[in-house]
């Protein structure tokens, strides 16, 4: 009887601990940035194929090349690919070179894509089994990475491009370059 009495006192300190550890990480402010571990680190060399024809294809050489760039990383099959088709589209007008990755595409369904939504990119290459995209640190699509132009990754946006992140996007483009 005093071994059962015993074995639940302990199970209310250890039920109280839990639960004082719980409130206490509630009363903590909440960071909504996701901190890649690739920042400032040089892209992972790569050479993808063309994932169509309207393109050149894209390896970490073209990253390299003296100019900052952004670096797209998408899919046809994507939803949210498609909302940000318009935020590439003004980032490329406000003059952002624009590469892409497509994630396990077909250059069909990527010509169809890219027919439908617009073509920002000046390359894109095709990642058929996201081997890049994972070395890259992406967990998903659409994602897209700021690039130096000694092909170092400055800065990482996960998700869609908002309009309201536009600017931010062009910002960090413009401190890349510096």
């Amino acid at each position: 009887m005093r071994k059962v009495r015993i074995g639940l006192w302990v199970l209310v300190g250890i039920a109280a601990f839990l639960f004082g550890l719980f409130a206490y990480q509630l009363t903590q402010p909440k960071d909504e940035f996701v901190k890649s571990a690739m920042i400032g680190q040089e892209i992972p060399a790569f050479d993808l194929p063309a994932a169509t024809a309207s393109r050149p294809a894209l390896s970490s050489a073209d990253l390299a090349d003296g100019k900052p760039k952004l670096l797209n990383i998408f899919a046809s099959w994507c939803v949210p690919c498609a909302a940000e088709a318009p935020q590439l589209a003004e980032l490329e007008r406000a003059g952002a070179t624009i590469v892409g990755v497509a994630i396990r595409d077909r250059e069909e369904d990527v010509d169809r894509f890219l027919g439908a939504y617009g073509n920002p990119f000046a390359r894109i290459g095709r990642d058929d089994i996201s081997e890049v995209q994972l070395s890259l640190g992406s967990s998903g699509v659409p994602e897209t990475f700021v690039i130096d132009g000694q092909g170092r990754i400055t800065y990482q946006h996960i998700g869609d491009i908002r309009p309201e992140q536009v600017s931010m996007i062009l910002e960090e483009l413009r401190k890349a370059g510096a």
